[in-house]
This record gives structure tokens, C-alpha cells and sequence, in this order.
């Protein structure tokens, strides 16, 4: 019998950001008023159209209470 011991790849900081903010059910304006990031600019990346400079990420991350780290 053979089993499978596949770990799924742990997810990406894009990947954990456009989930938080999908998940949030905050809508793109009121996420901007929060943050200080433009509307336009958390359209694109929740839509998966553009990617977001790390302060950006830094903003969003503290909005959802993540901490950004290297490992």
C-alpha cells in the first residue's frame, strides 16, 4: 500500500493577503480609507492583475494583524 506524504506548500504572502482580503468581506474603499493604499491599487491585486510593493504589503498585513517575516 502505497501513501501519499504530500505537505502542501505553505502559502505565499500574495496568496495569504488577497485571501484575508477576499475573506474579509471589507469592500476595496473601505480597505483603502483603513489603510491609506489606493482603491484602484487593491483592485488590481486582489484581482490578481498586479502585484503590490512590499510597503503596500506592510499596510495590508497590518490592517489583517499578520507579521511579515523572512525566513
Amino acid at each position: 500500500m502505497k501513501t501519499s506524504s504530500k505537505q502542501r506548500e505553505p502559502e505565499t504572502m500574495t496568496e495569504t493577503l488577497r485571501r484575508a482580503i477576499r475573506e474579509s468581506g471589507a469592500s476595496h474603499r473601505g480597505l483603502s480609507i483603513a489603510t491609506g493604499v489606493q482603491r484602484a491599487s487593491i483592485q488590481r491585486f486582489a484581482d490578481g492583475r498586479q502585484s503590490i510593493r512590499l510597503d503596500v504589503a506592510d499596510k495590508l498585513a497590518a490592517y489583517f494583524g499578520f507579521t511579515l517575516r523572512r525566513d
